[in-house]
């Protein structure tokens, strides 16, 4: 399994948002960056992922899962642009803001940190646990 982050803009699409859409999920389209496409054409089914929310509380708030795998983006013809379906999992118990990713020394190498801007990042094994342990999951989803 791999694990991601992804960024989205609380006031346009919501963890809420996303966890109204139930098992079925959402393509996560509309992402127009290289790298950020290139990620998603290297997720698999059931790869997890944060659900961060950008610009308006700069916070990790939930955990998603790769429902489907990479395909045409709907809100364009163009066909360099792809994306990946997801569906909510569950909220963190405790969000995690991007001051406390900043201030942990385990976390200085995080794309969150080094790669602030983009909207689909790879996150490692030893990332996802150290931000699930400051969650506050007592068993790492």
């Amino acid at each position: 399994m791999q694990y991601w982050l992804f960024k989205s803009e609380p006031d346009v699409f919501s963890f809420d948002d996303l966890k109204a859409k139930g098992k079925k999920g959402q393509e996560w389209d509309g992402v127009r960056n290289y790298q950020a496409r290139n990620n998603m054409r290297a997720m698999k089914i059931g790869d997890r992922g944060f659900f961060y929310h950008s610009n308006i509380g700069l916070e990790v708030v939930g955990i998603v899962e790769v429902c489907g795998e990479i395909h045409p983006d709907s809100t364009t013809d163009d066909p360099r642009w792809e994306c990946v379906d997801v569906r909510a999992v569950e909220k963190v118990p405790t969000p995690v803001t991007l001051a406390e990713v900043k201030a942990n020394p385990k976390l200085a190498k995080m794309s969150l940190v080094t790669s602030m801007r983009l909207s689909v990042q790879p996150v490692t094994e030893d990332e996802w646990v150290e931000v699930c342990r400051m969650a506050g999951f007592k068993k790492t989803p």
